[in-house]
């Protein structure tokens, strides 16, 4: 069986959840199947990338999507089956599907009608990816969702769609990489930044983007024990405005208490590892998640979590046995972010309940979510959609 996987991003220009999932996915399925891994961006040996039409630079970022789509289904054309991710490819595995006749599996991480912010990214392409996917979903042959939550929201969203054909695999964490790990006896991030490892570590890593939930961490953690520090891995944000409200509010926070930390350049793996084992707790403020491969990532670290009880966080968070979920009201934003404050000023104050939960965290990430499990489930659905 050959498949072609279709993905915006891959190594190395990963940063998103989305990017992560289809890197780990692609290194497991490769024991069972082939896969060529079809993606956009520079290029690169270990892919073939699909480059919108030069015509259309400057063009809306929906535009030179789909561009790039076309180039990407006119070179899966060996391919028994079609895995698209997000709706950046989605017409890719949409269109091959109808030209190949082969069927097209879907990966849904994220659902557009349920991120209206990204309107102030796209403008008027924000219609179009809405069209994208809602197409791309309603036609799969098999629609994955990442969590039971994400498939509850997919089926909410295209009540069209044949509730047969949505299928649960949850995102994964690799242990062998996401450990906890002691700071390196030299070039320690955290001596860099000039974190004092005798006080409460609270850490944040993520995009800036109103999903995430950025602003709402950042009031909260006004409301933080005074011998906290935040540590706030927070870069890539979606809009100026959005990057211009976050840097004021971090200014603020940053002149109100000490131990404000906000890095903004992407880490690599063993510096956030670091970060995160060192936390005595990360929190996860957001608004919107289908799984959240970053939580996965602190418990791996041994790190208790804080995080909102949206989407699928609570198939990951075991609250009170790996860490805390608090409620998230959309009309009610203030007591979430006291609630987040309440919640990790309780675990500062209760350390070893802090690293039991961090242990349990750890034990949970090995014990369920293993990429090799999760690519023998992701091979029967296309054995599936086969027969």
């Amino acid at each position: 069986m050959r498949v072609a996987m279709m993905t915006r991003e891959y190594p190395p220009e990963v940063y998103g959840g989305a990017g992560v999932h289809v890197t780990e996915l692609v290194a497991q399925l490769r024991h069972l199947c082939e896969v060529d891994v079809h993606c956009m961006g520079a290029p690169r040996p270990e892919a073939t990338v699909a480059q919108p039409d030069p015509a259309l630079q400057g063009a809306n970022f929906a535009l030179t999507t789909l561009s790039a789509d076309l180039n990407m289904v006119n070179a899966a054309s060996s391919a028994a089956v079609v895995h698209s991710h997000t709706w950046y490819t989605g017409m890719a595995g949409h269109l091959a599907a109808l030209l190949y006749g082969v069927p097209h599996v879907l990966t849904a991480h994220s659902l557009e009608p349920m991120r209206p912010w990204k309107a102030e990214q796209l403008g008027g392409g924000y219609r179009i990816s809405s069209w994208v996917e809602k197409t791309a979903v309603e036609a799969a042959a098999a629609v994955i969702a990442v969590s039971s939550g994400m498939r509850a929201d997919v089926l909410r969203t295209y009540p069209a769609l044949d509730p047969n054909r949505v299928h649960v695999v949850r995102n994964g964490i690799d242990t062998d990489v996401w450990y906890p790990a002691s700071p390196p006896d030299d070039g320690s991030v955290l001596a860099e930044l000039g974190v004092d490892p005798s006080r409460p570590i609270v850490a944040f890593v993520g995009r800036i983007t109103r999903q995430k939930g950025v602003a709402h961490l950042v009031a909260a953690a006004h409301h933080f024990s005074p011998d906290v520090q935040l540590v706030l891995c927070a870069g890539a944000p979606d809009t100026p405005e959005i990057a211009e409200e976050v840097s004021a509010a971090v200014q603020q926070l940053a002149a109100a208490r000490t131990g404000v930390f906000w890095v903004q350049e992407m880490l690599p793996t063993h510096k956030i590892r670091e970060i995160l084992s060192a936390a005595t707790t990360f929190v996860c403020p957001s608004v919107y998640e289908p799984l959240g491969i970053v939580n996965l990532e602190a418990m791996a670290c041994g790190t208790a979590v804080v995080a909102s009880d949206v989407g699928g966080i609570p198939e990951v968070v075991d609250d009170q046995r790996t860490g805390v979920l608090v409620h998230y009201d959309p009309d009610d934003t203030e007591s979430f972010e006291r609630g987040l404050a309440a919640a990790v000023n309780a675990l500062v104050a209760e350390p070893q309940r802090a690293r039991d939960f961090g242990a349990a965290g750890r034990q949970r990430c090995i014990d369920e979510f293993s990429w090799a499990q999760i690519a023998e489930q992701t091979l029967r659905i296309y054995q599936h959609v086969l027969t």
